[in-house]
C-alpha cells in the first residue's frame, strides 16, 4: 500500500488530524528507516467493562497495526485514580487503586477480541508514575499555565459558573501528556472530547526533546439512546462481553438513523458499500430493520461467533420480525438452484405473483421488492443489478406493500 493510500485509510473516520503532514512525514520516515510508529492509545479502567463506544478508537488503533505499526494499548492505572475532567461538571470520584487493578484485568483480556495480542503492547501508566519523585512532578508542572488549563471548556465553564475544580484534576492532561513521553509516542488517538488532553502532549514531548506526535481522534458513540455518549452511566451502552442475545436485541433497539452512524465507525463494510445501503434503504429495496439485523449479526459474529450470531438472529426474528408477517400467505418448495444464486423476477413469474420479469425487473429497479425475513443467512441481500439473491434456504419476499410470499428451497 501506498502512502497516500495509507493516510486515505488512517483518515477514515476520523474527526481531528493535527496534521496530516506530519503523519505523512512519519510515514515516509518510518519506511525509510524500516521502524514502524509507535501509535498509543490509553484507557483508564474505571469500569469492567469495554463497550462498543470504546471500540470505535480500539479499530482506529487496529488500523495502524494492520498496517504493519506498533500498537500500544495503554492502561490508566495511575491516571485512573486522578479521574479524567473530560466533560465533568464536578470532580469525579476517586476509584481505589483495587478497583483500577481488577477492571484493568478485564480490559487486558477484552482488548484481545480486537487487537492482534502477538503485535501489541500492553503497558501501564504506573509503571512511570509512581517512580516518579516530587520534585519531577514539580518539573513536569512547572511546563504549563494555569492560563492554558482554563482554555479547556470544562475548567472555564466550571470556573465561571463558580463550580469547584480541585487542584489534582490540573494534574491529569499533564500525566497523560507524560505517557506519550514515556512510549516515545508518534501518533495518539483519542475520542473527540479528548483533544485538548492530546494536544497538552505534543507540547509536553516538545520540552523533552522528542518530536510532537501526530493527533488523531474519532467521533463519539452516541448510545443506545441515541442522545448521550455510551457509557455505563447512562445505561446506554453495548457491552463486547455482553452474551450474544443481549448484544443483538440491544442492537435492534437504536433508531434507524443511529444505525448508519453504527454501520459508518463500527461495521468492516467499505464506504462504496455504505453509500449503497443508503440509497438501497432510501429507495426502499432494503429495509431499514433488516440493515439493522446485518448490523447486529456482524457485531455478535465479531465478539462471539458466527454460530451464536446466526442462533440469535434466528431467535430474534421469531420472537419479532415474523409477528409483521401474515401466516396466510403464499408458500412454495422450490428446487434448490444449482448455481447458488435465484433469478427473484422469473421465480415470482412462474409462480403467478407476477405477470412477467420485466414487471419484476421494474419493481426491484423502484425498490417495490424486498427480503423481508431470511431464516439462515441473515447477510443475504437482493442484488439489484442482477435480480438475484444467493444462498438462502428460505426466503420471504414483500412484493409491493402488503403482499408477502415465501419460498423453501429443497434439495
Amino acid at each position: 500500500m501506498d502512502i497516500e493510500r495509507e493516510i486515505e485509510v488512517i483518515k477514515r473516520g476520523a474527526v481531528d488530524l493535527i496534521s496530516e503532514e506530519a503523519l505523512r512525514n512519519k510515514l515516509e520516515r518510518s519506511r525509510a528507516e524500516k521502524r514502524p510508529l509507535r501509535v498509543k492509545l490509553g484507557l483508564d479502567p474505571t469500569a469492567p467493562d469495554l463497550h462498543l463506544g470504546h471500540t470505535v478508537v480500539l479499530q482506529k488503533l487496529k488500523q495502524f497495526q494492520e498496517l504493519g505499526h506498533t500498537a500500544i494499548f495503554l492502561i490508566g492505572d495511575f491516571t485512573g485514580m486522578i479521574g479524567d475532567p473530560t466533560g465533568r461538571i464536578e470532580t469525579r470520584p476517586a476509584l481505589t487503586r483495587e478497583e483500577l487493578l481488577a477492571n484493568a484485568e478485564t480490559y487486558k483480556k477484552q482488548v484481545f477480541k480486537i487487537l492482534d495480542p502477538e503485535k501489541t503492547e500492553i503497558r501501564f501508566n504506573s509503571e512511570w508514575m509512581e517512580s516518579m519523585d516530587a520534585a519531577d512532578m514539580v518539573r513536569l508542572c512547572a511546563q504549563y499555565t494555569v492560563a492554558r488549563m482554563f482554555e479547556r471548556d470544562d475548567f472555564r465553564n466550571r470556573y465561571q459558573n463558580n463550580l469547584p475544580i480541585s487542584i489534582h484534576e490540573f494534574l491529569y492532561p499533564l500525566v497523560q501528556a507524560y505517557d506519550s513521553v514515556a512510549l516515545r509516542a508518534d501518533v495518539e488517538l483519542g475520542g473527540h472530547d479528548q483533544i485538548f488532553n492530546l494536544l497538552v502532549g505534543r507540547d509536553i514531548q516538545k520540552v523533552y526533546n522528542q518530536e510532537s506526535q501526530v493527533v488523531i481522534t474519532v467521533p463519539l458513540l452516541e448510545g443506545t439512546d441515541g442522545v448521550n455518549k455510551m457509557s455505563k452511566t447512562y445505561g446506554n451502552y453495548v457491552g463486547i462481553d455482553e452474551p450474544p442475545d443481549t448484544i443483538f436485541g440491544k442492537l435492534m433497539s437504536i433508531s434507524d438513523e443511529l444505525m448508519l452512524k453504527y454501520y459508518e465507525l463500527l461495521s468492516d463494510i467499505t464506504l462504496d458499500e455504505l453509500n449503497e445501503l443508503k440509497e438501497r434503504i432510501r429507495k426502499g429495496s432494503v429495509h431499514p430493520m433488516d440493515a439493522k439485523i446485518n448490523f447486529a449479526h456482524e457485531i455478535v459474529k465479531r465478539f462471539h461467533s458466527q454460530e451464536a450470531a446466526f442462533r440469535v438472529g434466528i431467535d430474534w426474528k421469531k420472537a419479532h420480525r415474523e409477528k409483521s408477517i401474515p401466516d396466510e400467505r403464499p408458500r412454495f418448495s422450490v428446487p434448490r438452484p444449482s448455481k447458488g444464486s435465484v433469478w427473484v423476477p422469473g421465480l415470482l413469474r412462474d409462480h403467478g405473483i407476477i405477470s412477467s420479469t420485466s414487471e419484476g425487473k421494474r419493481l426491484i429497479d423502484e425498490g417495490a421488492i424486498s427480503i423481508t425475513v431470511i431464516s439462515t443467512e441473515p447477510l443475504i441481500k437482493l442484488h439489484e443489478e442482477s435480480c438475484s439473491v444467493e444462498g438462502a434456504n428460505e426466503l420471504t419476499l414483500r412484493v409491493g406493500k402488503k403482499k408477502f410470499v415465501t419460498f423453501d428451497f429443497i434439495d
